[in-house]
């Protein structure tokens, strides 16, 4: 038992160092491409210094970890168990009899601590980051965009309409302002503003039409509203008061990558915009992804022991590495694969989320079946 121990945790050492030193070398080199494309699209900007592109690369480097994370530990499990295979280690152990089973717990959960702490910790501060990079990217590097460009002129909000009895719903929309067409205290506005008000069973009960509607701390301020009814009348022109969940961050937020919202943040921003009617499927499907992760990070580090654990006097060593790696792209490939079907809503976004984890899994164990027992 405590041979087991000490081995299990030997190997973990050796696996986590491995692991880190194959996340950082990675994370570096897509970080030095990544600083060259930037700086191949600020050399037509002239506000757009060395020293912003360096900024603007540094702030991504924890979202792109967070994305090699998986390979990372790929990689670099399969060089630690084929180092300790050359080595004779784990041959020696089991053949004193120590299973690979035994052996493998610490690897493994040393690959969940990492996905767990990617999922939990990384992931808000990657979010944050990311976000700042993608506000300097669309500032200096970009010729337009914005929520005016994303919304394509109009933008459309659903939510609820708490001034009717029984609480119906409210379609806003209208012409986004941009921030430097803002007036003193806005922070959003619409301009050509039409409101329809609805039952709950989606009735229309009235039309509101006015110049323009400001959001402010928790509601729509319309001025100079003009509401016509059932019997298509107008009323006189008054100030319309509308009580809402929406916030300016929000509505930026809905039209921006789910990769810039926080892991912890995203539950509450999925209801409060599916209530204000956007789609919600990316948003999900990011979440479960990240649920998923820790998963994704277990297999991994079965895939490399079971693709590089091979005696080398055995032959074919470097078939079995080559063909860990292929199984690695092939995994990245079917979460491609899922998460663009899961984004299309042909299937379930828990299924496109842990689908490739699930693949992966039962793969590694077979083989690892296959070693220990054929």
């Amino acid at each position: 038992m405590t041979l087991a121990k000490t081995l299990m945790s030997y190997v973990a050492r050796r696996f986590a160092s491995a692991t880190l030193a194959m996340l950082v070398a990675l994370a570096g080199l897509v970080a030095l491409f990544d600083l060259i494309e930037l700086l191949r699209r600020a050399a037509t900007r002239q506000d757009a210094t060395f020293a912003l592109v360096s900024q603007i690369a540094a702030l991504r480097i924890p979202f792109v970890a967070m994305q090699i994370l998986p390979f990372a530990i790929l990689l670099g499990g399969i060089i630690a168990f084929w180092r300790l295979t050359r080595s004779s280690e784990l041959v020696v152990a089991r053949a004193a009899g120590v299973s690979a089973w035994g052996f493998l717990a610490g690897p493994v959960l040393v690959a969940v601590v990492l996905g767990a702490v990617a999922t939990a910790a990384i992931s808000p501060l990657s979010s944050a980051m990311l976000a700042r990079a993608e506000r300097l990217d669309q500032q200096y590097l970009r010729n337009a965009g914005g929520i005016t460009a994303l919304a394509g002129g109009r933008l459309w909000l659903r939510q609820a309409d708490e001034g009717l009895d029984p609480r119906g719903v409210a379609i806003v929309s209208g012409r986004p302002v941009t921030p430097r067409d803002l007036r003193p205290g806005e922070a959003f506005r619409l301009d050509g503003v039409t409101i329809w008000r609805l039952s709950a069973d989606d009735r229309p009960l009235a039309r509101v039409e006015a110049p323009s509607a400001v959001l402010t701390q928790g509601r729509w301020i319309v001025a100079e509203a003009v509401s016509f009814g059932g019997a298509r009348l107008p009323t006189p022109v008054q100030r319309l008061e509308l009580p809402t969940d929406l916030t300016p961050a929000r509505i930026q937020d809905s039209f921006a990558s789910p990769d810039t919202l926080s892991f912890w943040a995203l539950p509450d921003f999925i209801a409060v915009l599916e209530g204000a009617g956007f789609s919600a499927v990316r948003h999900r499907l990011h979440f479960q992804s990240l649920l998923a992760l820790p998963l994704l990070a277990a297999v991994m580090a079965l895939l490399a022991a079971g693709f590089s654990m091979r005696s080398s006097r055995r032959g074919g060593v470097a078939q079995m590495i080559g063909g860990g790696v292929a199984a690695g792209f092939a995994l990245f490939v079917i979460d491609k694969v899922t998460g663009e079907f899961g984004e299309a809503g042909t299937l379930p976004v828990v299924f496109a989320a842990w689908a490739p984890a699930g693949a992966g899994f039962l793969l590694a164990t077979a083989l690892l079946l296959h070693l220990e027992d054929g």
